[in-house]
């Protein structure tokens, strides 16, 4: 036989169980009536998937800010002296000038900066006055808020 030779069946659609009585597989989905194998969860005394994968634990919090971050030697690179988030962005470091971004101490600093962004680590505080520089923290401006059109004055 070759593979030209072959006559191909199409797929059977998979049969959507516990979809209505209509589907002839509903209700019970093909489980039969009561007993253990109908229980969902039940994997044949093998410790079900529900209690084999980890538990949720600790406190994620909810206003956690993401900052775009940018390292030291990145901004010596650039030919301004004064860093803002737009130098940022024209220069394709950060993709939108909206984000907040924070300094980390990656590479050394050696020329003279005037740095204007929303957070830096200490390291790289130090690393930027060291230079003969200095930085100055700013709150990002939000963006206002679209009036819903439900709220919006008729």
């Amino acid at each position: 036989m070759k593979i030209h030779e072959l006559q191909l069946t199409p797929a059977k659609p998979k049969k959507r169980i516990g979809r209505g009585i209509g589907s002839g597989k509903g209700k019970t989905a093909g489980r039969g009536t009561k007993g253990q194998n109908s229980r969902p969860g039940f994997e044949g005394g093998q410790n079900p998937l529900a209690k084999r994968l980890p538990k949720k634990r600790g406190f994620a919090a909810v206003a956690r800010t993401e900052y775009a971050t940018v390292g030291l030697s990145q901004l010596g690179e650039l030919k301004a002296t004064t860093i803002t988030n737009a130098v940022l962005v024209e220069r394709g470091l950060v993709k939108n000038d909206r984000l907040p971004v924070k300094v980390l101490a990656n590479g050394s600093l050696d020329k003279k900066l005037s740095v204007e962004l929303q957070a830096a680590t200490q390291t790289a505080r130090a690393a930027i006055t060291k230079a003969g520089g200095n930085f100055t923290a700013i709150a990002i401006a939000k963006s206002p808020k679209k009036p819903s059109p439900r709220n919006r004055a008729k």
